[in-house]
C-alpha cells in the first residue's frame, strides 16, 4: 500500500500554517523578488525608462512589473511620443513613488517636473527615487492636488508645452475639468479612468474634452507567465501561478487610459 497523499482540503489547511511559520522573504514571492532584483540590479530592465534606478518597494501598485519595465506597457508608445516632443513641463498627479515622474525627468533633461502625491509615504519614496536618479533639482514634490493647485502648477512655466499624467483613483471628475482648470485646454493629457469607482467617467471625460482635444482610448492588455524574463530551473519548480503573480498588475477590472492631444 502506497504512502498517503495530501489532497486539496489538507493543502488548504497547511498553506496558512506555512505562511505563519515561513517568513515571506523565503516563500515563492520572496524568491521571485530577489531573483528580479539580482538580474536587474534594481534598475528598470526594459521599456521607456530602462536603466532607471529603483527603490525596494512601490506605493499602492505592483512592484516587480516596474522593475521588469512591463508596468503599464500599453502606454510605452505615448511615452516615446511625448519624449520626442520634448515637453517643457511635466505634471504627474498621483505620482506614488515616481515611476513616471522620475522616469520622464530622466528622459527629458530640459523639463521641469511637478509631482503631486497625497500620501506622506509616497512623497518620501518619491524624493528617495529622485535623489537616487539625480533629478531632484528639477522636480517639485507636492501633496494634495485640487483644481486651484492644479491650475497653479500648469502656469508655473508660461509658454512651455505641458504633459499631464493623471492617476487619481476616482477623483478624475473633479480634477480633469477645463472650466475649473483652464490650463488643461492646451495640455497633452494621459489619464487613467476608474469606472469601478466612478461609473461613466470615461464617457464623461471624452464629452468634456471633445472640443479641445483629439481623444483615443488605450485599453489594458493581458499579461502572461511567459512575460517573465528570468526563467530557469528554480522557476520551473514553482507553481505556475507565481510567475503570473510576478508579471501581473492585479487590477480590479480591465483598465482604460484616455490619451488626449490638444487640437491647437
Amino acid at each position: 500500500m502506497g504512502e498517503p497523499t495530501i489532497g486539496r482540503p489538507q493543502l488548504a489547511v497547511i498553506r496558512p500554517l506555512l505562511r505563519r511559520v515561513v517568513p515571506a522573504q523565503f516563500g515563492p514571492k520572496g524568491f521571485l523578488t530577489r531573483l528580479v532584483r539580482q538580474h536587474t540590479h534594481n534598475r528598470v530592465w526594459c521599456g521607456p525608462f530602462r536603466g532607471m534606478r529603483y527603490i525596494e518597494n512601490s506605493i499602492g501598485s505592483a512592484y516587480l512589473p516596474k522593475l521588469l519595465g512591463t508596468y503599464e506597457r500599453e502606454l510605452a508608445e505615448v511615452m516615446e511620443m511625448m519624449c520626442a516632443l520634448r515637453p517643457g513641463l511635466i505634471v504627474d498627479v498621483g505620482a506614488a513613488e515616481g515611476y513616471y515622474a522620475v522616469g520622464l525627468a530622466l528622459r527629458n533633461p530640459g523639463a521641469r517636473v511637478i509631482a503631486f502625491e497625497r500620501e506622506l509615504a509616497g512623497r518620501a519614496a518619491l524624493l528617495k527615487m529622485a535623489m537616487l536618479n539625480h533629478v531632484e533639482d528639477r522636480m517639485q514634490i507636492l501633496g494634495e492636488c485640487g483644481p486651484r493647485e492644479f491650475q497653479a502648477a500648469l502656469t508655473t512655466l508660461s509658454g512651455r508645452m505641458p504633459f499631464i499624467l493623471c492617476d487619481v483613483e476616482g477623483d478624475e471628475d473633479g480634477l480633469l475639468d477645463p472650466i475649473a482648470v483652464p490650463g488643461l485646454r492646451t495640455a497633452f493629457v494621459l489619464a487613467e479612468t476608474h469606472e469601478f469607482i466612478c461609473p461613466g467617467i470615461t464617457n464623461q471625460l471624452q464629452t468634456r474634452f471633445a472640443a479641445t482635444h483629439h481623444i483615443s482610448c488605450i485599453w489594458q492588455t493581458l499579461r502572461a507567465r511567459e512575460d517573465f524574463p528570468f526563467r530557469g530551473g528554480a522557476t520551473r519548480l514553482l507553481p505556475r501561478s507565481y510567475l503570473a503573480w510576478a508579471v501581473s498588475e492585479w487590477r480590479p477590472e480591465r483598465m482604460c487610459w484616455l490619451w488626449m492631444q490638444p487640437r491647437e
